[in-house]
């Protein structure tokens, strides 16, 4: 982003510029919650991600921010990423939640060195009472790590395999031919190692030469008190092994869902319950007996209740996720129409509507 491009960091937190430390930590973790990449996948969710934490890294700094106050953004433009996002606890501001830092893989390259380990993803369902109580979960993963055996090179004792001489370890041949004079080239996997670029003669018994096994593990994962439906925890080196024995494992990114409950529909922090009563009792009025995630509470339906009614139980959803506020209950009415009725309920209705007729004449 070009300096003549730059929104005020104040404008981008949302805050006054008498704006105390607390309230800008607030602002940069409503925001940085709402369009983290992790949680946000929208188009411009990073650009506006990396605007909000760069305005919180300087106005989080007593002496960036007098800078800023006193020269604007010239009086940080000496500032290195390092300088800026180096000395902030972000684990401590996204509450626990293991997502990347903000300057990781966003403000660097990442370093050269041996290949990472491709990453994992999976869902996880947890009920309601989970996300109203946070805590920890259990969940079972199975995935090929690399065979302590050999160590992930496939050959027994842990040697390195031999470099294929069909294709001098590149993984596939190349052939030539002339067609109505045009070289045509054509790239095929070697058919010597399988891609592999080299060959194993003497192959680890425990692995069959494949240098992975499978391993089931037991992880424990923690669960922030009103998660939201969807977001995603990411669990460090969890992920598939790496292809090269030096290399690191990828993530676990565990997809959070929440399990179907016969009493609620969740819509964020609120939850919605849906009742069908009958016509009488629309018309007339009653009292019902409404679940809530804690115990029953009475419900008065007013009289003349329409279908499609809603009616909203403050305070008694979900808790948001952050803290702050409750989510509400929403109380979906619904009217039965009998399909069938007896003799006496037909001369009932009839006699109804002959009132109703004779009422609005």
């Amino acid at each position: 982003m070009t300096e003549a491009k730059k929104r005020d960091y104040y404008e981008v937190l949302g805050v006054s510029r008498d704006a105390d430390p607390k309230a800008i930590k607030d602002a940069f973790r409503n925001l940085a919650m709402k369009y983290h990449p992790d949680r946000n996948k929208e188009a411009g969710a990073e650009s506006r991600f990396k605007e909000i934490a760069e305005a919180y890294a300087v106005l989080s700094d007593a002496k960036k921010r007098a800078e800023y106050d006193a020269r604007g953004f010239p009086g940080v433009s000496d500032f290195t990423r390092d300088d800026l996002f180096g000395g902030i606890d972000f684990d401590d501001l996204f509450g626990g939640l293991n997502f990347d830092s903000p300057f990781q893989g966003f403000f660097h390259r990442k370093p050269a060195g041996p290949s990472r380990g491709a990453n994992i993803e999976m869902k996880h369902y947890i009920t309601l009472a989970r996300v109203v109580q946070g805590g920890d979960e259990k969940l079972a993963l199975r995935r090929p790590v690399n065979c302590s055996s050999c160590h992930g090179t496939g050959v027994a004792g842990g040697a390195q395999p031999l470099p294929c001489e069909a294709c001098k370890g590149t993984g596939h041949v190349t052939s030539s031919r002339h067609k109505d004079q045009v070289l045509i080239r054509q790239i095929n996997i070697c058919t010597a190692c399988h891609g592999r670029g080299s060959l194993i003669t003497n192959p680890c018994k425990q692995c069959h030469g494949s240098g992975s096994v499978e391993q089931e593990e037991n992880l424990t994962i923690h669960i922030p008190r009103g998660i939201e439906e969807g977001m995603v925890l990411r669990i460090a080196g969890k992920g598939m092994a790496s292809i090269d024995p030096k290399g690191v494992a990828g993530d676990l990114f565990v997809a959070i869902r929440t399990l179907s409950d016969a009493r609620f529909e969740r819509d964020g922090a609120d939850l919605i319950h849906r009742k069908t009563i009958a016509l009488t009792d629309a018309v007339l009025g009653v009292d019902l007996q409404v679940p809530t995630l804690e115990k029953n509470v009475n419900v008065s339906i007013s009289p003349g209740t329409q279908p499609a009614a809603v009616l909203r139980l403050k305070g008694l959803g979900l808790p948001a996720f952050g803290g702050g506020h409750t989510g509400d209950l929403y109380l979906h009415i619904g009217v039965h129409i009998p399909e069938k009725i007896t003799e006496q309920e037909r001369e009932l209705y009839q006699r109804l509507r002959k009132l109703a007729v004779s009422a609005s004449r």
